[in-house]
């Protein structure tokens, strides 16, 4: 039942292991759900409790560590072979005297795997503190190497499998985008708005359905359309009100996110108006501009370079790698487009370029999510870059 061969994987694991060589790490503990997919496969909305995928050097697969109840779950949607699939008792769950990593660190112990130099993703959302804690303390080690985004940089150029999800979660994204606009009705609630869009991220196209979104969708509206990241309220939508849509489709956890602006009424205001077409046409010249080679950094500096013709600028990034993800976010941490940035921009990358520009009580979103060509930027949706005006 996995989505890509064990050719694949195979291949994920021997990246993985060669980037762990370079950094001296003999065992890697992965707690980040997105790199536990990306490396085996599993697939499950169980990461409110500590779980982890272990890569070891000198064994050919990986190994599982998970709830109990959760290793059929493993059974279903991870391609290791089931002896690799180990699960803790449930009384390791949320106990003030025990805990997962426990469990972890006895289990490496027992294979004598200790003796490695064992590396953790020290930032990840779901390592926490006392998971630190606790597989040190129970490992005897006071420290441990920073294995921290290790995977993310592995994942960040795409196979043509994880391309073709992303096209079709661009396809999920037109359909979301449209479903957005056309529930924009003065005297409508916001919240009504947002469970149409729910809907439409769920059911995708009838080619294909969809899967839920990293992030939740953001529709701030009138002033607040000056912040970015806020969701939705249960006011009714007003006429004259200008309403940010930063939405997504998801297939199979892979995402291709857009935004959108759109105002209630016939007749936006000239500074909204303004400020859309210059952040339009700054788009399709970044995006026009775009080549293999060229740097995150060469990217932002097109986008700069051009809003500071119209006396504008944007201190945050424009964009960032993105593609496989879960909750809370579908970014994944390693690449971005701002000044400083050195990556260079080779085919099978992707990314979200968002040009939010939020001034002090109105703002205007446009993005797109592209893959890096050969050639060029292909982006994964195809939908109008302009300020929607629904009259």
């Amino acid at each position: 039942m996995t989505l890509f061969s064990r050719t694949e994987y195979m291949d994920r694991i021997q990246r993985t292991k060669a980037a762990m060589a370079d950094r001296g790490i003999g065992l890697l503990v992965v707690c980040d759900p997105a790199n536990m997919n990306y490396l085996t496969g599993y697939d499950g909305w169980s990461f409110y409790v500590p779980q982890a995928v272990l890569v070891i050097d000198d064994q050919e697969e990986p190994v599982w560590i998970g709830r109990n109840m959760d290793v059929n779950g493993a059974v279903h949607t991870a391609f290791i072979k089931k002896e690799n699939m180990v699960g803790y008792p449930d009384d390791y769950v949320q106990s003030p005297v025990k805990h997962p990593m426990n469990f972890v660190a006895d289990f490496i112990k027992q294979k004598e795997w200790d003796k490695k130099t064992i590396g953790v993703e020290t930032d990840a959302y779901y390592y926490t503190a006392r998971s630190d804690a606790e597989l040190k303390k129970t490992l005897g080690k006071d420290t441990l190497a920073d294995g921290n985004l290790l995977v993310n940089w592995v994942r960040i150029i795409k196979s043509d499998a994880e391309i073709a999800l992303m096209s079709q979660a661009g396809k999920i994204a037109e359909k979301v985008m449209a479903t957005a606009l056309e529930n924009l009705v003065p005297g409508k609630r916001e919240c009504d708005a947002v469970a149409a869009v729910f809907q439409a991220q769920a059911a995708g196209t009838p080619e294909f359905g969809g899967d839920y979104p990293a992030i939740v969708p953001m529709m701030p509206t009138g002033e607040k359309t000056s912040a970015p990241h806020l969701t939705w309220t249960d006011d009714p939508y007003q006429a004259g009100q200008a309403v940010n849509l930063e939405l997504a489709g998801c297939r199979h956890r892979y995402h291709c996110p857009i935004a959108r602006t759109a105002f209630l009424g016939p007749n936006p205001p000239q500074k909204l108006s303004d400020l859309a077409d210059i952040t339009v046409e700054g788009l399709n010249l970044t995006l026009d501009t775009i080549k293999p080679g060229m740097t995150g950094e060469d990217v932002e500096r097109v986008w700069r370079k051009h809003i500071a013709k119209k006396g504008f600028e944007k201190e945050s990034r424009i964009g960032y790698s993105m593609g496989l993800n879960y909750p809370p976010d579908w970014g994944e941490h390693t690449a971005s487009l701002r000044p400083g940035d050195k990556t260079i921009l080779a085919p099978g990358m992707t990314f979200h370029m968002i040009l939010g520009m939020w001034m002090d009580n109105f703002g205007f979103e446009c993005s797109e999510s592209f893959r890096v060509t050969k050639t060029g930027a292909k982006t994964f949706a195809r939908f109008d870059r302009k300020l929607f005006v629904i009259d």
